[in-house]
C-alpha cells in the first residue's frame, strides 16, 4: 500500500465517485506491476 501513495491521484483522492477511485487504483496497480514485471526480466 505504500508504494500506491506515492501517487498522488490515490493519495489525495481526487476522484470523487468510488467507481472513478477504483479505476485509478487499477491503474496504478497496473503500473507498479509492469514496472515489476519489466525489472525481473
Amino acid at each position: 500500500f505504500n508504494k500506491l501513495k506515492h501517487f498522488r491521484k490515490i493519495a489525495t483522492r481526487y476522484e470523487k465517485s468510488a467507481t472513478n477511485y477504483l479505476a485509478a487504483v487499477l491503474i496504478a496497480c497496473s503500473r507498479l506491476w509492469a514496472r515489476h514485471y519489466e525489472s525481473a526480466s
